[in-house]
């Protein structure tokens, strides 16, 4: 199997392109700085066209879109969550997985059973509304609907499209009081995604497995 990740410089991404190499699976891993061997800038639409162009004729058996930011930690409602900072978010979080998956739509549709797995969050769902961050919340409210109307396309050529909550993880950007272990995380969206098929395409799952409610 050919997995592509992009943002597997670190966290989830780095954990899940570790696990798939550990498998013996095929990896390539994407980064805005190459430092993973295959330079990606999520936001650019030339980094995707040379990263098409790369990887021209290669099939890719699961795409899994994790690149992303949270910048908007901290952000005061009355002075805060600049204009810039809604563009510079939506570029990445949501711009950002619609070009990778049109930008390797051909690839994937070279695929027996192809996937795609999208990354967002909880804080995505119209159940968990606390108030502040508006801008991540946003942005991965967006990535889930963009991620359920991407299932209804792409059924037809049989390619099967999830989007999952990793859970509150002790990485960079979760901090060390998350809930759970990068492990625990790595562990259950692989068995996840292993479980995607067409008949769950569109999904919103929890990495433990759990329908979330949209």
């Amino acid at each position: 199997m050919r997995v592509l990740i992009t943002g597997a410089n670190r966290g989830i991404g780095q954990g899940l392109a570790q696990s798939y190499a550990a498998r013996g699976e095929t990896v390539v891993g994407t980064s805005r700085d190459g430092t993973t061997g295959t330079q990606l800038d999520v936001t650019r639409p030339e980094d995707h066209a040379t990263l098409a162009s790369a990887l021209n004729e290669v099939p890719i058996d699961l795409l899994v879109c994790n690149a992303g930011v949270y910048v908007d930690k901290g952000q005061d409602l009355a002075t805060g969550y600049p204009a810039q900072m809604w563009a510079d978010s939506f570029a990445a979080n949501v711009t950002g997985v619609f070009l990778t998956v049109q930008a390797l739509l051909p690839n994937l549709r070279l695929s027996e059973s192809a996937k795609i797995a999208i990354i967002s969050s909880q804080m995505a769902s119209h159940t968990r509304a606390p108030g502040g961050s508006y801008i991540y919340r946003a942005s991965k409210a967006a990535v889930l609907n963009l991620g359920r109307n991407l299932a209804t396309d792409l059924a037809a050529e049989n390619i099967a499209v999830g989007i999952y909550h990793p859970g509150w993880v002790q990485t960079d950007m979760g901090g060390t009081s998350a809930d759970i272990t990068l492990d625990q995380c790595i562990q259950g969206l692989v068995a996840r995604f292993d479980a995607l098929s067409m008949q769950t395409t569109g999904c919103f799952e929890t990495w433990d497995g759990r329908q979330h409610a949209y």
